[in-house]
């Protein structure tokens, strides 16, 4: 019967390596530590190095502050509402939006260019009423009031709102 051929290599010490590794690493790498210590010098010019020492430092009671603030009432509710406000926006049609947001700075410049103007007179006035603009304007205020009255309504009889 045959027997097993017994190779041992050479022993590797992975510390060596390492220490190896480590050797050559600023002759391989000298860019990116280069690049490396001038982050780490503008973070301690800025003072987010002392920010971060400080922070470890006393991590447990910025905790126990943090905590203790996020018990109180106001907190409790602004997180509340923080989180409705999400919600609301969550639900709002992107391209609505920003067609919205496209129009606020023309309707900031009319606001800026009549206030310069006389005020309309009333025939003015009137051809101002009877614009399809206004009345889609007011219509829109309207819904958001009536929901707005129906929740509150909802809420006083305890039942469900639902949107007509």
């Amino acid at each position: 019967m045959a027997r097993p051929i017994l190779v041992e290599g050479p022993k590797r010490n992975p510390r060596e390596e390492l220490r190896a590794r480590l050797e050559h690493a600023p002759a391989e790498h000298a860019e990116a530590l280069l690049a490396g210590f001038e982050v780490l010098q503008s973070l301690h010019d800025q003072g987010v190095l002392e920010l971060a020492r400080g922070v470890l430092g006393g991590g447990g009671k910025l905790l126990e502050i943090a905590v203790e603030a996020a018990k109180t009432p106001e907190a409790i509710r602004g997180i509340r509402n923080l989180l409705i406000v999400a919600k609301i926006v969550g639900a709002i049609d992107p391209e609505l939006l920003t067609r919205c947001a496209e129009a606020v700075p023309d309707a900031l410049a009319a606001a800026a260019k009549a206030r310069e103007q006389e005020p309309p007179g009333f025939w003015e006035t009137l051809r101002i009423l009877r614009s399809r603009n206004l009345r889609l304007g007011l219509a829109v205020i309207n819904s958001v009031l009536e929901a707005w009255a129906n929740g509150a309504r909802a809420k006083e009889t305890g039942r469900k709102w639902s949107p007509p």
